[in-house]
């Protein structure tokens, strides 16, 4: 028997496929009209999404967001304490000037990337911390990992991600300073609350074990978690804009504790 060749029609989130029919078609019969069909501003929004989630995909850990950047940068002095900042977006925000800058004068280098997670962090920790031969990392993550960014993700594997940065670091004398998670809130609602998609109770279980991996290895724990509370256990409405991220108020909280802690480091 003769193959009939197959016809597939493909419509905007509908695939039909059929085998050409050996008789003419009898006339459509009558349907219904149909359910109303994606606009145009939606599926606009829908093919920007898939391409840059396309284009993240190509460059998973982001390596390519630094790379000029660390070509660039001058060799670190012995004079000098430089100290890289490892995070995410919190890390990656610190940079804009509406938040009073990044440490002015310090020779301190960010290297946070918005939306990362510990295994995107791991990834590039080689070439955007121990490749800039710091005297000490700050690093900020775990946030997202909770949020499930790059998929779910236990505590325990989060743990994982974290010691092995510190191990890398350790093995390159890098002085080590482990950052609490950030507090979330639920006063700036939009969508879902930041208390659901980051549970509090998850929160302050990775900072519990941060707290005494730090101290059980050596290295100083940045407790951001405890100052940026209010008397419900929430991030301080003052302090966050999106019930997520510091804004100036915020960062202003964080900048003389992260000084503190890599005096500790350092000294």
């Amino acid at each position: 028997m003769t193959a009939r060749p197959l016809i597939a029609m493909i419509f905007v989130g509908t695939v039909v496929s059929a085998q050409t029919p050996a008789q003419p078609a009898a006339p459509p019969a009558t349907t219904q009209p149909a359910a109303a069909s994606t606009t145009c501003p939606e599926m606009a929004t829908a093919l920007t999404a898939l391409l840059a989630r396309d284009v993240r995909m190509r460059d998973w850990a982001e390596m390519a967001r630094y790379r000029d950047a660390n070509h660039t940068l001058p060799a670190s002095s012995s004079s000098e304490t430089r100290v890289v900042f490892m995070g995410d977006s919190i890390t990656d925000g610190w940079q804009q000037p509406r938040y009073g800058g990044f440490f002015p004068g310090k020779p301190y280098v960010d290297r946070g990337i918005s939306g990362q997670t510990t295994p995107q962090m791991l990834l590039r920790f080689r070439r955007d911390v121990v490749d800039l031969q710091p005297k000490a990392v700050v690093i900020l993550a775990g946030t997202n990992d909770i949020a499930g960014n790059t998929g779910p993700m236990t505590n325990e594997e989060i743990e994982g991600n974290l010691a092995s940065m510190s191990e890398l670091a350790q093995a390159h004398k890098i002085k080590v300073v482990l950052s609490s998670i950030t507090p979330v809130s639920e006063y700036h609602v939009r969508g879902i609350p930041q208390t659901t998609a980051r549970p509090m109770e998850r929160i302050r279980a990775m900072n519990d074990w941060m707290k005494s991996y730090a101290a059980s290895h050596g290295h100083v724990y940045l407790d951001y978690f405890t100052a940026m509370i209010d008397d419900k256990g929430l991030m301080r409405t003052e302090l966050t804009e999106d019930d997520l991220h510091p804004n100036a108020k915020g960062y202003a909280v964080m900048g003389p504790l992260a000084e503190a802690a890599i005096a500790r480091a350092v000294k």
